[in-house]
């Protein structure tokens, strides 16, 4: 009876369709080979994406973290006692780097180019009245320009500006024009640039806090997560902007990151 039975269903299993038969694959027989269709176009394309990133980088030896944006005053004039404080401090900052640096930066990116980044440098050497915070834009600027430079050696503009201008007393290598310049040379768009420059400005001042032992390192990731939402209100305030409305909002902190160079005791250059 059981032979009878076994014949049986070996006899229904040969009449089953091949195609439901075989329904089931294991996983082994997949065939995960990725067929490469790249372009030259998109390959230049992803290239640029890991510049882009790269220049955001905070291992970028750029020199920003040598300077607080005015909140080593602040402390010692006691304007920025506790930790607070300090988020208010940064959204003024932003909101002054909005109004007075990135129509700069906008302009730049806008037209990536040695005659329209000239005439920006120019034209920002003379709107810095602060002596602290104009030596530190070009002190920024122009390792900025150096180290981008050397790094980015496929871009040939880069190449040309450092062997024309890096050394030139006409020019003052100022930071805001030089990093809209980069920005567009590595494939920016224009908002993307503009947020760029807001957050590096809003992640030096909150790394210069911790280093200042005035927040520890997670309650500055946390403060910079709140401070996010306050950084995009100022860039839709202020993007896209000419040089013609460049503007200082915040007249108390540029006389306050002023003071810096006469302070006895201090850590950041400015």
């Amino acid at each position: 009876m059981k032979v009878a039975q076994s014949i049986h269903l070996l006899s229904m299993e040969c009449d089953y369709p091949a195609s439901k038969k075989n329904k089931l694959t294991h996983p082994m027989d997949i065939d995960c080979t990725v067929k490469e269709e790249a372009t030259d176009a998109g390959s230049t394309n992803q290239h640029f994406h890991w510049s882009q990133w790269q220049l955001l980088d905070s291992i970028l030896p750029t020199g920003g973290f040598a300077h607080s944006y005015g909140l080593e005053a602040g402390m010692q004039s006691r304007m920025v006692n506790r930790p607070e404080d300090l988020g208010p401090f940064v959204v003024q900052v932003l909101e002054n780097t909005g109004s007075l640096l990135l129509p700069f930066v906008y302009c730049a990116s806008k037209s990536p180019d040695a005659a329209t980044w000239v005439k920006l440098d120019q034209l920002l050497e003379a709107t810095l009245t602060n002596e602290v915070s104009r030596k530190a834009s070009m002190s920024q600027g122009s390792a900025l320009l150096r180290v981008a430079a050397s790094v980015f050696t496929e871009i040939q503009t880069l190449q040309d500006l450092r062997q024309t201008f890096l050394g030139s007393k006409n020019l003052s290598f100022h930071h805001a024009p030089i990093f809209g310049l980069i920005c567009g040379l590595v494939g920016f768009d224009h908002e993307t640039t503009q947020r760029a420059y807001m957050f590096i400005t809003m992640r030096d001042v909150i790394s210069a806090a911790t280093r200042l032992n005035l927040i520890g390192p997670l309650a500055a990731s946390v403060l910079q997560h709140q401070v996010a939402a306050d950084a995009e209100r100022m860039l839709q305030k202020w993007r896209d902007r000419g040089v013609e409305a460049a503007t200082q909002t915040a007249p108390l902190l540029d006389a306050l990151q002023g003071c810096h160079a006469y302070m006895f005791s201090r850590l950041f250059c400015s």
